[in-house]
């Protein structure tokens, strides 16, 4: 489902432009352009089975939730090289700052990087896209490489690869996303118990494809601080609640559940329901590239359904207090909204 900017009023379109952003759940990968995949598929000599950048694109396209799995994983067969990631994770840099996301929490898919490359020299090339990344565009992002869900053999091997990242200062924790069916969280009990004695703050997609017992089991079995998607937890007023008392934070990313049919298209997203049932929630886009989407056009999406910029800027708020930033980051992004705040009639209402 995606909502024209041009419903929108040019003045409200200037202001969520020009507000500085939080983000808590991107993907690296799934925030890479269908060219930059084809051109590093032709550097190094993997064949996409297509014969054009068209044909590649045409097949980039979002289908269904099992063709979204297909594209993600042929694409990430082109990254062959350490040098191929300092190349996505500069070119992601200049995505957030374009759109003024000024903190970012971001995820990467650790399960394949793992089976491809030396620990050292891949740490070194996210090192390195890490650094021109933030001297060009001036942007925080703390990156949370992930466990893929249909890799279970893989888990404790990322565990100890973002652990030593950590040690590193490139990595701020641990995820865990694909495919909910038949992964439930409590076959990765072990590997979080180990991020988060090692110093990991520790995060998981659910209630995503599967239900509130999703949910509940990310929570008591993985410790998990925040919840990628969540949405179907509105399925148990007891989870809600549960949400609630324990301030557990919901990064709901509304066009990725309309494409995945999560949420039927011409349906309200149930985001509203649930920060008005009480729950803290983010907005995010999730995989970008893949969804045709951006964290801009997310809240022209909410727009559309009534929201107002005051709550925009008001998530942004909150997902700045729930991310894993050290104080001084927060310190200095909180300024930066602030700022916005003063300098913005931020709180007028104009009608759409």
């Amino acid at each position: 489902m995606i909502f024209d900017k041009n419903n929108l009023p040019t003045k409200l379109i200037e202001q969520v432009k020009e507000m500085p952003k939080v983000e808590l759940h991107v993907h690296l990968e799934g925030a890479t352009q269908a060219e930059t995949f084809y051109q590093l598929a032709q550097k190094n000599n993997v064949d996409f089975k297509v014969s054009s950048l068209k044909e590649w694109k045409s097949f980039f396209a979002f289908k269904d939730f099992g063709h979204f799995l297909e594209v993600y994983t042929k694409s990430v067969t082109a990254l062959k090289t350490p040098e191929d990631y300092t190349f996505i994770i500069t070119e992601f840099y200049k995505h957030q700052a374009e759109q003024n996301i000024v903190y970012s929490e971001a995820f990467i898919s650790a399960s394949f990087i793992i089976q491809k490359f030396e620990t050292d020299a891949i740490l070194d090339a996210i090192e390195q896209g890490i650094r021109l990344g933030s001297e060009k565009h001036g942007i925080k992002i703390n990156f949370i490489p992930d466990i893929s869900r249909e890799l279970p053999n893989t888990q404790m091997a990322v565990v100890d690869f973002v652990t030593e990242g950590y040690k590193r200062g490139l990595f701020i924790g641990l995820g865990i996303g694909g495919p909910e069916q038949g992964f439930p969280p409590e076959l990765y009990t072990e590997a979080f118990k180990k991020a988060k004695a090692n110093g990991l703050r520790v995060v998981a997609h659910a209630g995503e494809t599967e239900g509130a017992k999703s949910v509940w089991g990310a929570i008591k079995n993985l410790g998990a601080e925040r919840i990628g998607h969540g949405v179907r937890s509105l399925e148990d007023p007891k989870l809600i609640q549960y949400l609630i008392d324990n301030k557990i934070t919901l990064e709901v990313s509304p066009t990725s559940n309309y494409a995945l049919g999560i949420v039927k298209n011409g349906d309200p997203h149930p985001i509203r329901q649930l920060l008005d049932a009480g729950v803290n929630c983010t907005v995010n886009s999730d995989d970008p590239a893949m969804f045709s989407t951006s964290l801009i056009q997310e809240y022209f999406l909410l727009l559309n359904q009534d929201f107002s910029c005051k709550e925009l800027y008001k998530m942004n708020l909150q997902a700045l207090n729930v991310s894993f930033a050290n104080a001084e980051t927060k310190e200095k992004v909180k300024r930066k909204l602030e700022a916005y705040e003063e300098n913005r009639t931020l709180f007028e209402v104009i009608q759409i």
